[in-house]
């Protein structure tokens, strides 16, 4: 047997809860805030665009470059700077980035000119390079392991609210008030959340050594695969999505509408983010699968209906709820590979994803200057389908059950109200040494005094360890728990 069994890295040096704590609790409620308003920074030019085209005295295809700005300078900047800043305290990473999006929003709010414009979106960029990075890391590593799933998917949870409350609501404001007092809204609303963000978000330390592997690393663990078929993805999405505000114009909404409609799509993406919450452990590939699916087929569907207002809103719904699910399970894969450290797996994703934004932002415009707004989604639909074939092809970065890791195994919501029981009560540990030696140890919290706990079942304990080439089942021998069966790396070649 020549494998070799690639045990987890420590991925901080702040050791990870046996409970969910209010603490805990709390602090995934801020990173959640923290998304929603790092979306909305982001996106708010896509439901402005004509307002701001109109008062900057660009044309529309070119105010598409906000976005594309944006977007390249996270592509460039997320891995350089999250691994500069690996060693430092997340917290001060994640309120910088909160104090860099209300800088880039101020210089926008009170820009002069289109390039002044430009250059506070691109201090947004280097502030969101770091932020989806360090923020879902983040989430994993103040809950529960077995939580951290679901804890991805409710930070990611602020993206969709960014999509169906913020940027509406940024673009009906901007409609009625004007775009710069809208930007100057969010710029203002950012700045107490870094308040907020400094006074309860809980600390976490930095990585000594943070894990960042090689690219032949990381395509045998399959985070390659990841990243170019998250690229892909949100490459084919914003062929089309940069420029939805003109494409509805087109189809027979009225300009003064599109909030309405932005909100009302945005709706069906809190669809996708169920469905990632309730699959993100249990069928994450099929799911990853049926959903870019969906995607693929109702881009290539919208040029067919574009004559019906309500046609086009009905397929571009079930677009972007399919769309709704991918963040969650594109960020899950990636961390799950166990090929870098959460951090650098966060980064790698979010530089794929603005790889993809700022590549179909460009193509949109090219295409819509080219063969007008009617081109666009069959493009789309095109770069969609090729991220299909990645996922498809992929196997070990897209494994039908999700890896046996334990930063991500969550499996039902009944888990998050047990953990909330339990905060109080001792825990029975077993090392990780596999030599099938039993050990009783109670977490720190747990007095000595407290009385014995009667003999739990003895029960035989197999699991999957996922190695550099393969899987491996192993059979440890008999251990005891606090709860009955338990899943530990385990012998037989899979």
């Amino acid at each position: 047997m020549t494998d070799t069994i690639q045990r987890p890295r420590p991925t901080d040096a702040t050791p990870q809860p046996h409970t969910l704590t209010a603490q805990g609790v709390v602090g995934i409620a801020v990173l959640g805030l923290a998304t929603f308003l790092a979306i909305t920074t982001e996106l708010m030019p896509v439901g402005l665009l004509s307002t701001m085209s109109g008062d900057l005295g660009v044309s529309e295809s070119q105010m598409g470059a906000v976005i594309t700005v944006y977007a390249l300078a996270v592509a460039l900047l997320a891995l350089p700077l999250t691994w500069a800043t690996a060693r430092f305290p997340r917290k001060t990473i994640l309120v910088t980035t909160l104090a860099g999006y209300t800088v880039s929003n101020l210089v926008v709010a009170l820009a002069p000119s289109f390039a002044v414009v430009c250059a506070g979106r691109v201090i947004g960029g280097v502030a969101h390079a770091l932020f989806f990075s360090v923020a879902s890391a983040y989430a994993t590593r103040i809950v529960p392991p077995r939580l951290a799933g679901r804890a991805i998917a409710f930070v990611y949870s602020g993206s969709s609210l960014g999509f169906v409350i913020g940027v509406p609501v940024a673009t009906t404001v901007g409609d009625q008030l004007g775009w710069r007092l809208a930007v100057g809204a969010v710029a203002a609303a950012t700045a107490v959340l870094a308040l907020v963000a400094l006074a309860f978000l809980p600390s976490v330390h930095g990585q000594s050594h943070p894990h960042v592997s090689s690219a032949r690393g990381w395509a045998r663990s399959g985070l390659i695969a990841v990243v170019t078929a998250d690229l892909l993805l949100f490459a084919g999405h914003y062929v089309v999505y940069t420029y939805i505000g003109p494409y509805l114009v087109t189809a027979g909404l009225g300009a003064d509408a599109i909030g309405v409609a932005l909100l009302v799509l945005g709706g069906t993406g809190i669809v996708g983010l169920l469905l990632a919450g309730a699959f993100v452990d249990r069928a994450p590939r099929q799911t990853l699968l049926a959903a870019v699916g969906v995607m693929a087929l109702a881009l290539a569907a919208l040029p067919f209906v574009h004559g019906s207002l309500v046609g086009t809103f009905v397929v571009a719904g079930v677009w972007v709820a399919a769309n709704g699910t991918t963040g969650t399970l594109f960020m899950a894969a990636a961390i799950r590979t166990g090929g870098v450290s959460p951090d650098i797996a966060g980064a790698m994703i979010n530089a794929g994803s603005n790889v993809g934004i700022a590549g179909g932002a460009a193509l949109g415009a090219q295409v819509f200057g080219g063969a007008g707004l009617g081109a666009l989604p069959f493009s789309a639909s095109v770069v969609v389908a090729a991220s299909f074939v990645v996922i498809a092809l992929a196997r070990r970065g897209f494994p039908r059950h999700g890896h046996a890791q334990e930063t991500l195994t969550t499996s039902s919501l009944r888990v998050i109200t047990t953990s909330v029981a339990a905060i109080t009560s001792s825990i029975r540990t077993v090392p990780g040494a596999g030599t099938g030696a039993q050990t009783t140890g109670r977490t720190a919290g747990a007095a000595s005094a407290a009385p014995a706990a009667p003999p739990a079942p003895r029960l035989r304990a197999t699991a999957t360890v996922h190695t550099a080439t393969g899987s491996l089942r192993t059979v440890t021998g008999s251990i005891r728990t606090a709860t009955g069966s338990v899943r530990v790396p385990g012998s037989r070649r899979g």
